[in-house]
Order: structure tokens, then C-alpha cells, then sequence
């Protein structure tokens, strides 16, 4: 919202860069005044500024020569004012030096609670003070009715009522660390301050006072028996502890001639009872009281003043602020701050909506900070403690388990929450191995196709691989990761993501050859359509075989009256038009197996995100998110069970022990898998790490007893392939090494914010040990699963409790504990106890949850957005902060890059060149240390993270920024050589003459504008300065 200048204002708007600060003279005297300009300010000399010159500093005729940093900051240290020196600072600069100094008890800045109360008193009106607007972050207005609050927003301020704030504060009272208990005491000392004329007597003194002590009504003010109202207390949860009010009071006032205008800072901060809507105690009180006729402008002017007491850095200033001159400071350094925006091209009365992410104030603050996509340049790096080479064997290790130690009870403590327990329940329902199940699919199909025992050539590999990573382990291999850069990372996520909705989908598929659908039928034929079971009319040699073995009469059997599972025991054949090439069709299983897969993943995103939505309290959203996978499951099961279609089940054993999972090829435990009766044979799924079929004994048959709990390393194999082992075994430590340091890497991230150190040797070394003990017990192999670490990591999000009302949660990291990686596998070995719960399972929602699994782990790659690009025209894609800085082409090449090398990994791995997977998991690496070569370092840093380089490169770099800097300074120093000052006459337009560098002129522009240009080459560089005399009208 804009409001209309004044005749005696000037508003001067200009295009200012944000990461930039105006230039604002700080006298008020001198015609001419030195700017000594900063190297930012050189550089960006294409930007105008424009600032607000204010008589915050008496000023030195004495023109001096810039004074080196060192020289400033020993003046610092000596405790003198910027001002007592002669120097000529910018807001921001008086500002940094404001918050600089040391905080005492009473002036250290609290989280502050904003209300604006105004009222209007006109003759023969009673009146009192109403609630108008909130802050605690961001606006809340009381909306016409006057029976609700807003919903939050970002206050948008007229910069006109930013300037009448400004003269409000120079021209009226200002009290700071006023001592008063009581509103009346604070009443009178402000009134004391006002001076005594015919137009402010002591009868109009009478009546401000009656004014400023008349009752305050709040919004919520429905009191019962003396207690808060509950949205009161609801509203108390989201201001933090130790939080403080700042009372702006305005208002009209038919009685009064001439405005009054007073800032107050009490100290200490007084609970003045009725005066805040909430019981915390003021620290500030702004009051403005003027005739009638102008509520509008007084009501713009409350507004701006309690936005700035939400604004972080003028929030500090106020607090320790020592004069007057301070807090004009602070307001002309948030003007520096603050983006116009035109009034013809948006609509002012548009309440715009709090941001996600709030910008940090950090280089408002601190002197030299850069802003933040300045920061963001500093490449994040996988380095460390952890990555530091020790040079003596097991260094990292000992050094991992050092650094683990001091938190290993926290890591129980810490686990105390309904969060873990839907972690580890959601887990636990999708708990399968990742891409090492590749590997042991192609050693499976080896050993079959070579008549190999394989779980004894499993047991080798296995031992030699866990003898490679120990081997791997001392020797700190683990420091190799700092060449695991975002590029390799999101091209093995991407694959593992892929290959979890791949296999989904697939499974979902192959159950339309289990429960086959009778296509292009005819519903008037419903009535003759059957399929019965019939001898075959052909037996095959196996057939006769069993038919003899179990002394089976065919002729004696009645095969039409037989079921689907008698008549496939007996080899019988079905026959008839509603047959398929398996059996009889099945009428709805596979279309309703259909609607539970997808159903399940569309429930889990939605509840997922419930988080969000605008329904229910925050609790209970965030409640229902947590626990989304597994409410989800609980759902489709409790409707799979009414609708009482026969879907597929998950089928675990009721017993644990020992059982044949393998047929020829060997014998394994069977733990946590699926397994079905097929033709009187058992197919296992997932179990051991196979996916593919194999055939063993049904549950309902005695389990084999020809294998203990111990697996041979030789077994039935020959001699020499313990030692033939080794060459797989090698394969095998590249990929598991590759799978749990790209995990690693992936979880450790600094965004994830985790406190409690990493432990890559100590990880990597506990992956060896149970690698052995696996592969002897003939146990699926104990690795890392990207997607389910992934999964793991965010159903672990931690979010700040009490935010502001529309503030949305800040992000503060991950729940760590060991606890809930603990409890899926303790859930695991408990699934034979849980038989008869597991049993109402049906595989599609355990398919749907996998879909789910999948789809979400890639929400957080890069790489599946820049790949969006290609179908976007560039005016729709979205605002990626590296699109700022590198060009779309080469955004493209980086994507296409990446892209081709998803492709090669997935065809490999499902061609007969499988074996040669895991190098192509480490050639990543090597691709991608190749792209330094068709990218400059600066687009890297934007795309991807940056590699370690030789120390040759690293002393080159360091000599080129030296040069660089000292190429800089040369060039800073004959920009301020050659400055030209100017005073320019009254005109209605700005004309610079073309005249030599060091000529000056000097005329006057209407006592209130002075303009300082300095001159490099044919770039000009304005300094606009405009001081404001004091407004004698307008109000």
C-alpha cells in the first residue's frame, strides 16, 4: 500500500541489488562530503543507490583520508563512536556497530509480541482502546466483522508512512530505559515531556492522560471464571518462552490541535494488566495521538512501526539502541533494505502469503558477511575428522568408535518418541536388500548353470569379501569418499529408486499370469462358460511316475467333481471355455490386486503429506504423517478383509528352524520373504536375495533336515574354488564398498543437519563382520539399501514445536538413535510369532508400499529435476538456483551426462555382462572426475560437488587469487584517485557535464540534495543523498 507524499517529502526509488547497501550521509551541514567506497560498491558501479541522509552524527569539516581497516578496528576496540571520529558510515555500518557492542542484563533482545491498539474519541462517544493487528512474525489483522483473526501474512508497508515514522521519532519524545510499574506512571512521565503552550494546557494534558489509561478491549477478550479462552492458550503455545510485548498505541483525538509522539523502552519489562492481549510483560510502547480526521495515516504509520519491531535487526537496534539518533539508524538501514514495488503493476490489498523459507539476517548484522548465495559457493565437501587419514592401521576406526562412544546412551534416549515407533513399523514392512540382490541373482544363475553347490561358493565369496572390506578398513580406504560427489551419489540412488518401482510394477504384472482374466468374454454366455478337470488325456512319463509312486486308481477318481488344488496335485488337465492356459480364470483378483497397489501408494503419499494440510491441530497432523505407511497398510487390509476377494497373501513361517530354500542348489534359512505353494512346491521370493523362482519343499511337507546352522566354505564343490572365489569376491567389495560409502555419504549430508558425527570405518567394518557371519549361516547378506536409508532418514525429520501462526516449521535435523534400525530386525525374527496377523496381508499393498518407497526417494534428486527441464520452455521452469548461474545448455549436457550413464548401469545389469556390474558403479566415479574437463569449476560448484585436486592445482589457484586480489586493490585506489564531487544547481533533471576527472563543480539543488559522482571510465557511480527537513505540515 502506497501513500501520497507530502509537498515537503521527497521520495527518490531506484533499482538496488539486495546483497547492497545505500550510501547515506551522515551530516547535515557540509555542502560537500567525502564517500569512501567499498569494493562492492565498485564493482556493482552500473547500480544506483539511493538512501535517506539523516542528522544522526555531528560532522567534521575536515575532509581526512580513508584509514585502514586495522586502524578502524583498533578505534573499535578502544569503545569510540563512529561518529566521534569524523567518519562518515553508512547506516548498516552504525547499525553493526550498534549491535557490536557488549550486552548488559537489561538490553538483551528477547523474542518480542507485537499489538496495534487503536481508538477514536469523539464528544459525547465513550471509547476505548481496540485490538487491531497482531505480530509475532508476520501480520494478523481483526477482519471487519471483528470476530476472527486473519490468516498470517507479510506486512505490506507504505513507504510514506515509513518516512512520517521516521520524522515521528526524530520530532517526538523518545524515553529509553524509562523505570515504571504501573500504566499511570508511565502516562505521566511521557505527558511531563511534552511542551507546556496555549494549544497543550494542563486540562488538554487531563485528557490525553484519561486517553492513554481508558480500558483496552482484545479480540479474544470472552473470558469464564477468569481463564483464557482456549484459543488464547492455543495462541500462547506459539509465543516462545521469555518472549516480550511492544505496545503500539495510535489513534484521533477530536481535542487535539497537534500531534503527540512518543517512543518508550522500559527497564525492566513491566506486566501491565489489560494492556496485551496476552499476559507477557511490555518492553516498548509507541504511542501517537493526533486530531481527527487522518485515522488512516495514523493507523499506517502503527503498522509500520510494529513491522520494524518484527524485523530482526531493528528488533536488536531497539533494545540497544542508547539515543535517539540510534533508532533513526535502524530505521534508515531497513529503508536500505527494503524492495518497492510499483504501484500499477500488483494490487496493493493482496495479502501476500509467508514464505517457506525465511532469508538470513546474518549479513545485515555482521560487517562483511557475504549474503547467502555468496555462502552458497563454498562447495560442500566430504571432509572431516572422519575422512582424514590417520596413517597408522585401524586410525579411522579407533577414531569412529571415540567419537560414537559418548553418545551411545543418548542414542537410546533420543529414541523415546511415536516418531521412531513409525519409523521401525513402516520399516518393517518393507524391509528387503538392494542392489546386491543383482549380484547373487547372477552367482545363482552361475552356480546352476555349472551344477555348483551355491551356498557354499556364496560362503566363500562371502568370507573373501569380508576379509577385503577388514583389509579396506585398516588402511582408511574409507577417505576415498571425497571423490563420491553429488553426480555419483544421485546416479546410484536413481538406479536403486528405479529398480524398487521397476520390480513394483513387475510383480504386479505377474500376477496376471497366477490369476488370468478371461478377455473378449461375452456376458450372455455367462450361464455355459465352465472349466472342469479332466484326466490328461496324454500323460507324461513324470505324470505316470507319480501316478504309480502313490498308487493313484485314475480310472477310480471322479476328476469332474475335484478342486483347482486337488486336480493340479493329481496332474490333472482343466478343460472348458472359461479355462486359461494355467487353470480356470480368475474372476476380479487381479483388477481388485490392481486397486490395492495403487490405492496404497496414493493413501501413503496423501497421509504423508497431511502434515501440511489445514485440518486438525498440528499434533495430529504430524501424528497421521508419521505413522502414514503404516496406517495405510491397517486400511487396505481391513477393506481387503470386507470385500473379501481372494487376493494374494503374504505367507510366513509359523516355525524357526532350518528349512530347504534352495532344492539342488543348497539349503539357507529362511527368513523374512514370501513364499507361496505352487503345483505342490514353494516359491521363494526375496529370500537369500533371490528374486528368481526356486523350487522347494511346501510348507505342508516335513522340512529338510540335511543342512545345519554352519555352511561349509567347500562343501560338494571342488578344491580350487575357494581359491577361484576371490576373483568374484573382488567384484562383490567394489559393490557393496560402493553401495555403503554412496549411502553413507547420502544420509551424512550436511542438510540433514546430524550432530552426532559420522563413522564411515566403523560402518564399513561392521558390514565385514556380518558379511562373514551371514555367509557362514547361509544368511541374506547384512548391507546398506540406499532407498530404505533414504526412507529411513526422512520418516526421522525433526521440525521446530512452536512457530509463529504462519511460520512454517523450520527444519532441525534427524532424530539419531539406534533404536529403530535395532527394532526392524527384531520385528523381523518375531514375524513366526505374528503368523496369523501377517496371514491378512495382501502382496499388492506390500507392492504398492515398495511403488511408494521408490517414488518418494526421488522427490529429493537433483538430477530427476534438471531432467523435467527438457520438456519445460524456459518462462515455466522453475526458479533453481543454479539456473541463475550456469547456462541451459550446459544444464542439459550435465543431465544428458548423468542420464547416458543411469542407461549403461541398467543395461548392463540386465544383460549377461551382469557380472561387470559393480565396475561400473565405480566408473561413475571416473566419468565424472572427466567432466572437470568439459566444465569450468564455478559451474561445478552450482551442479555438482566439487572433487579433492592435486596439491600442484591447489598452490596454482592459490597464486591466480592472489593476483587477482592485488589487481582488485590497484584498481579500487584509482577509482578513488580519480572521483569527481558535484554540487548541482535547482533543475528539474540530473545533467552531468563532460569534463575532466578531476574538475569539480559546485552548485545547489533547493538546500536539500547533494549528488556525488564518481567517475571510472564511462561508468558513473551516483551517491544520491537527500535530507529531509523537519515536516512542519500534514498532520
Amino acid at each position: 500500500m502506497y501513500g501520497s507524499p507530502s509537498s515537503t517529502d521527497l521520495f527518490l526509488l531506484a533499482q538496488q541489488r539486495p546483497d547492497e547497501e545505500a550510501v547515506v550521509d551522515q551530516g547535515g551541514t557540509s555542502n560537500v562530503v567525502n564517500i569512501h567506497y567499498e569494493k562492492e560498491e565498485l564493482e556493482g558501479h552500473r547500480t544506483l543507490y539511493v538512501g535517506v541522509q539523516m542528522p544522526l552524527v555531528r560532522q567534521s569539516h575536515r575532509h581526512h583520508r580513508p584509514r585502514s581497516q586495522k586502524h578502524r578496528k583498533r578505534e573499535r576496540a578502544k569503545g569510540a563512536a563512529p561518529e566521534d571520529q569524523g567518519y562518515h558510515y553508512t547506516p548498516s555500518q552504525r547499525v553493526q556497530f550498534i549491535l557490536s557492542t557488549e550486552e548488559d542484563e537489561q538490553h538483551v533482545p528477547h523474542d518480542l509480541f507485537t499489538e496495534l491498539d487503536e481508538i477514536c474519541v469523539k464528544e459525547r462517544e465513550d471509547a476505548e482502546w481496540k485490538e487491531t493487528a497482531r505480530w509475532l512474525k508476520f501480520e494478523e489483522d481483526v477482519e471487519d466483522g471483528g470476530e476472527r483473526w486473519s490468516k498470517p501474512y507479510v506486512a505490506t508497508l507504505s513507504l510514506h508512512s515509513l518516512f512520517e515514522l521516521r520524522n515521528c521519532i526524530i520530532k517526538g519524545t523518545v524515553l529509553l530505559d524509562m523505570c515504571a510499574n504501573s500504566t499511570e506512571e508511565i502516562a505521566d512521565m511521557i505527558l511531563d515531556q511534552q511542551n507546556q503552550s496555549s494549544e497543550f494546557d494542563e486540562s488538554m494534558r487531563e485528557k490525553v492522560r484519561e486517553v492513554l489509561l481508558k480500558k483496552h478491549h482484545h479480540q479474544n477478550e470472552k473470558k469464564r471464571n477468569n481463564l483464557l479462552p482456549i484459543a488464547e492458550l492455543h495462541f500462547m503455545k506459539k509465543i516462545p518462552i521469555g518472549a516480550e510485548a511492544a505496545n503500539v498505541l495510535v489513534g484521533e483525538l477530536d481535542f487535539l490541535h497537534q500531534p503527540i509522539m512518543a517512543f518508550a523502552r522500559l527497564t525492566p519489562a513491566v506486566l501491565l494488566s489489560g494492556m496485551t492481549e496476552v499476559p507477557i510483560p511490555t518492553r516498548f510502547l509507541f504511542i501517537l495521538l493526533g486530531p481527527e480526521g487522518k485515522a488512516h495515516q495514523y493507523h499506517e504509520i502503527g503498522r509500520s512501526m510494529a513491522t520494524l519491531m518484527t524485523d530482526e535487526v531493528f528488533h536488536d537496534v531497539a533494545y540497544k539502541a542508547k539515543n535517539r539518533a540510534d533508532l533513526v539508524a535502524g530505521i534508515d538501514e531497513f529503508l536500505d533494505q527494503v524492495t518497492v514495488l510499483p504501484p500499477g503493476e500488483w494490487d496493493p490489498s493482496i495479502r501476500i502469503e509467508p514464505p517457506k523459507n525465511l532469508p538470513s539476517q546474518k549479513k545485515r548484522k555482521t560487517p562483511g558477511l557475504l549474503d547467502d548465495s555468496a555462502s552458497h559457493r563454498k562447495p560442500e565437501k566430504h571432509s572431516g575428522p572422519e575422512l582424514e587419514r590417520t596413517g597408522r592401521l585401524f586410525g579411522g576406526l579407533i577414531l569412529d568408535v571415540k567419537r560414537k562412544v559418548p553418545w551411545f546412551w543418548s542414542d537410546f534416549r533420543d529414541a523415546l518418541s511415536l516418531q521412531c515407533l513409525a519409523s521401525f513399523l513402516f520399516l518393517y514392512c518393507a524391509c528387503i536388500t538392494g542392489p546386491v540382490l543383482v549380484f547373487e541373482k547372477i552367482l545363482y544363475k552361475f552356480c546352476k548353470d555349472y551344477a555348483l553347490c551355491y551356498l557354499s561358493l556364496r560362503t566363500c565369496i562371502g568370507l573373501w569379501t569380508a576379509f577385503l572390506c577388514v583389509v579396506l578398513v585398516a588402511t582408511d580406504a574409507s577417505c576415498l569418499v571425497c571423490y563420491i560427489t553429488r553426480f555419483t551419489e544421485e546416479a546410484f540412488a536413481a538406479l536403486i529408486c528405479i529398480i524398487f518401482i521397476y520390480e513394483a510394477l513387475e510383480k504386479l504384472i505377474c500376477l496376471g499370469e497366477t490369476y488370468p482374466v478371461h478377455m473378449h468374454s461375452k456376458l450372455d454366455f455367462l450361464t455355459i462358460y465352465y472349466c472342469k478337470c479332466e484326466a490328461p488325456t496324454h500323460p507324461s512319463n513324470e505324470t505316470l511316475r507319480f501316478w504309480e509312486s502313490n498308487k493313484i486308481n485314475v480310472s477310480a477318481i471322479a476328476w469332474g467333481n475335484l478342486t483347482v488344488t486337488e486336480c493340479r496335485h493329481l496332474h490333472g488337465e482343466f478343460h472348458g471355455p472359461a479355462c486359461g492356459h494355467n487353470g480356470p480364470y480368475t474372476p476380479n483378483v487381479l483388477f481388485w490386486s490392481c486397486i490395492l497397489f495403487f490405492s496404497t501408494f496414493v493413501l501413503s503419499s496423501s497421509l504423508k503429506m497431511f502434515k501440511t494440510s489445514r485440518y486438525f491441530p498440528t499434533r495430529v497432523r504430524s501424528t497421521i504423517s508419521d505413522f502414514a505407511v503404516f496406517l495405510t497398510i491397517v486400511v487396505m487390509v481391513l477393506i481387503d478383509f470386507l470385500i473379501g476377494i481372494p487376493s494374494p497373501k503374504l505367507h510366513v513361517p509359523h516355525m524357526f528352524k532350518v528349512m530347504g530354500c534352495l532344492g539342488t542348489a543348497g539349503l539357507t534359512l529362511c527368513p523374512w520373504g514370501h513364499l507361496e505353494v505352487v503345483e505342490g512346491k514353494t516359491k521363494a521370493s526375496e529370500v537369500s536375495g533371490l528374486g528368481d523362482e526356486a523350487d522347494v519343499p511346501a510348507l505342508s511337507q516335513p522340512t529338510r533336515d540335511d543342512r545345519g546352522w554352519l555352511i561349509s566354505p567347500i562343501g560338494p564343490n571342488p578344491w580350487w574354488t575357494v581359491l577361484a572365489a576371490l576373483i568374484p569376491a573382488l567384484l562383490c567389495t567394489i559393490l557393496i564398498f560402493m553401495d555403503q560409502q554412496i549411502t553413507a555419504v547420502i544420509v551424512n549430508r550436511k542438510e540433514h543437519r546430524l550432530k552426532k558425527g559420522c563413522g564411515y570405518h566403523l560402518d564399513l567394518f561392521m558390514v565385514a563382520v556380518m558379511l562373514g557371519v551371514c555367509s557362514v549361516m547361509g544368511l541374506p547378506w547384512f548391507v546398506a539399501a540406499t532407498v530404505l536409508s533414504i526412507t529411513h532418514v526422512n520418516s526421522l525429520k525433526l521440525e521446530s514445536g512452536c512457530s509463529a501462526p504462519g511460520e512454517q516449521p523450520r527444519f532441525l535435523g534427524i532424530r539419531e538413535q539406534r533404536v529403530t534400525g535395532l527394532m526392524i530386525f527384531v520385528l523381523m525374527g518375531c514375524s513366526v510369532f505374528l503368523t496369523t496377523v501377517l496371514k491378512f496381508i495382501p502382496m499388492p499393498v506390500l507392492y504398492g508400499v515398495f511403488l511408494y518407497m521408490g517414488v518418494s526417494s526421488l522427490r529429493g534428486i537433483q538430477f530427476f529435476d534438471r531432467l523435467k527441464l527438457f520438456g519445460m520452455p524456459a518462462k515455466h521452469q522453475p526458479d533453481f538456483i543454479y539456473l541463475r548461474h550456469v547456462p541451459l545448455r550446459k544444464v542439459h549436457l550435465f543431465t544428458l551426462i548423468q542420464l547416458t550413464c543411469l542407461v549403461l548401469l541398467w543395461v548392463i545389469k540386465a544383460s549377461r555382462a551382469a557380472i561387470v556390474f559393480p565396475m561400473m558403479v565405480l566408473a561413475l566415479v571416473f566419468v565424472r572426475k572427466v567432466m572437470d574437463f568439459c566444465f569450468s569449476k564455478r559451474e561445478l560448484s552450482w551442479l555438482d560437488d566439487l572433487m579433492p585436486e592435486s596439491k600442484k592445482k591447489k598452490l596454482d589457484d592459490a597464486k591466480n587469487e592472489a593476483k587477482e586480489e592485488e589487481e582488485s586493490q590497484k584498481m579500487m585506489e584509482a577509482a578513488a584517485a580519480n572521483s569527481v564531487q558535484l554540487n548541482l544547481v535547482k533543475t528539474s533533471y540530473l545533467d552531468v557535464p563532460k569534463q575532466n576527472n578531476s574538475d569539480r563543480h559546485s552548485v545547489s539543488l533547493d538546500q536539500q540534495t547533494e549528488v556525488h559522482i564518481a567517475v571510472r571510465g564511462s561508468s558513473v557511480l551516483f551517491s544520491l543523498r537527500v535530507y529531509e527537513n523537519a515536516v512542519e505540515q500534514g498532520w
